[in-house]
């Protein structure tokens, strides 16, 4: 880390009592929330009166989506080197953070098309996507009417210090000065595509939210305001030298939880229906009753929300494994979706090389949908506002692939127990009605597959999704179901689709 983030010796030795004794962490300070997502201990288990999670038909619509897009878009699209998002902003020096703060004053993505995003997301297979609308760094990519009062001055004589402000800090004061998510929600709802808004509760830009997670502003009483793994997140990106200013006022708190809670209000009241609101981070346990309040007011404004639980605990609908797939149908309680970066991260990736292809979207899906899960794939368009054809290509491949195999992926649900696989090579899903399995294919099996887990009823016919003849087989007690293959479909050519296939009929026991 650069040596000029530290402060002159006094405030040193501040800052050293104030984390005593601190282990090394042993992730990257974001890799740390992502991988302890729900564990805050303060949050109740039993919700306060009042409160109701979002309603069967929501979850029920949540199970059937499957698959989705995540897009990263803010100021830090405007430095390509940055790379994940506006987490390389705590390893900036001042200078340059001062400068990234400013970036806004001269952004004009002018080739940023709502339209033209939902049509290739529609193209794509998509029937969701979730859109930032405030990264940590706390630009907002919308018309918040809420007002930033405090700031760091990064370059201020003798060392960062806190300044008087007044502007929201969002994309209505850039050269540009268009509300993306209204053009975004607007493009989605006349598509039929789900909207998940991503907010994240700590804000590096208004200076009322220090010290919460790993926020560049630290003060002495960080180790009482911090979870164990913020702090240990904190040692690790800034040793035993923070940036430290003084402690938050009890004003000062007030006004961070208002603002916080205005502007999901305002996410909430000004776009439509909103199916998710993809939560990140967390504030702690000395704000946790407001922010309880606030989950109280969102759910008045749109019950059927679906809350993620980050930084709410037991208050959330859904969660969202990040760059990890579960192993199992069992591995969560709550209804999930993988969140996964189609480059290296999740803002835009310059380099085409870099994107995993359609074959890794395709299997990943059929993976994570046997599981019982989904799958967003995350991407981030460029300073300009549009995607990398690269991206584009892999994204409307997979949009291909669901044209022939939608029927055994949207709206179907896992076999029970460990039924949803055999081997590294057979994924599958049933119908909601348990009419018909699915055993999807993901290496081509040659002549014939031995299925042993599964027995078609008699007489049913045995398809290939996409294929218009009926396939053979037959059953023996002894080895299981055997499908074969004709001989034309032996030449790739001939087969409905590449990268996995799918067999349909009814089942004995689906």
């Amino acid at each position: 880390m650069n040596r000029r983030e530290f402060l002159v010796t006094g405030a040193a030795v501040t800052a050293a009592a104030a984390y005593p004794g601190m282990a090394q962490a042993v992730n990257q300070p974001h890799e740390l929330q992502a991988s302890l997502p729900d564990i805050d201990h303060y949050i109740e288990n039993n919700p306060i009166p009042g409160y109701h999670w979002a309603s069967a038909s929501a979850y029920e619509a949540f199970h059937d989506l499957k698959f989705g897009v995540r897009i990263h878009w803010g100021i830090y699209s405007v430095v390509k080197h940055l790379g994940d998002a506006s987490w390389p902003f705590l390893h900036m020096s001042f200078e340059e953070r001062q400068a990234y703060n400013n970036l806004y004053k001269t952004w004009n993505p002018a080739g940023f098309d709502a339209n033209a995003w939902m049509d290739i997301f529609k193209e794509s297979g998509m029937n969701m996507f979730a859109f930032t609308t405030k990264h940590h760094e706390g630009f907002s990519m919308f018309n918040t009417k809420t007002r930033v009062k405090s700031r760091a001055n990064w370059t201020a004589p003798g060392g960062p210090q806190l300044e008087d402000c007044d502007l929201a800090y969002s994309i209505m004061e850039t050269p540009f000065g268009r509300d993306v998510v209204k053009e975004l929600c607007n493009a989605a709802h006349k598509r039929d595509i789900k909207i998940d808004l991503y907010f994240s509760h700590p804000d590096w830009y208004d200076a009322d939210f220090r010290p919460y997670v790993d926020h560049p502003l630290q003060v002495p009483s960080s180790d009482k305001l911090l979870e164990t793994r913020e702090l240990m997140a904190v040692k690790k990106a800034y040793g035993d030298h923070p940036v430290l200013v003084p402690d938050t006022t009890a004003a000062e708190i007030t006004r961070m939880m208002v603002r916080h809670r205005d502007q999901l209000v305002e996410l909430l009241s000004n776009y439509g229906k909103i199916d998710m609101i993809c939560l990140d981070m967390s504030l702690g346990h000395a704000v946790w009753p407001e922010l309880s309040k606030t989950l109280l007011q969102l759910r008045e404004i749109q019950p059927d929300v679906m809350l993620r639980n980050r930084g709410i605990g037991k208050y959330g609908d859904y969660s969202t494994p990040e760059r990890v797939v579960p192993g199992s149908n069992q591995a969560l309680e709550k209804p999930w979706m993988c969140i996964y970066p189609l480059g290296t991260d999740f803002s835009y990736e310059p380099d085409a090389a870099k994107y995993k292809g359609t074959q890794w979207i395709v299997q990943n899906l059929v993976d994570i949908v046997a599981k019982g899960g989904g799958l967003q794939i995350g991407i981030g368009p460029s300073v300009h506002g549009d995607f990398h054809p690269e991206a584009i290509r892999q994204m409307k491949g997979a949009g291909a692939w669901l044209k022939v195999n939608g029927e055994a992926i949207y709206a179907t649900r896992p076999r029970e127990g460990s039924l949803w696989s055999e081997g590294d090579t057979v994924r599958y899903t049933r119908s909601k009605d348990r009419r018909f399995v699915y055993a999807i294919l993901m290496q081509w099996p040659g002549k014939q597959i031995l299925l042993k887990t599964v027995r078609p009823k008699a007489g049913t016919k045995v398809t290939l999704l996409g294929s218009p003849e009926e396939l053979r087989w037959e059953f023996d007690s002894s080895r299981g179901t055997a499908i074969i293959f004709p001989e034309n479909l032996q030449q790739a050519a001939n087969r409905p689709c590449d990268y996995a296939w799918s067999l349909r009929f009814e089942a004995t026991d689906a």
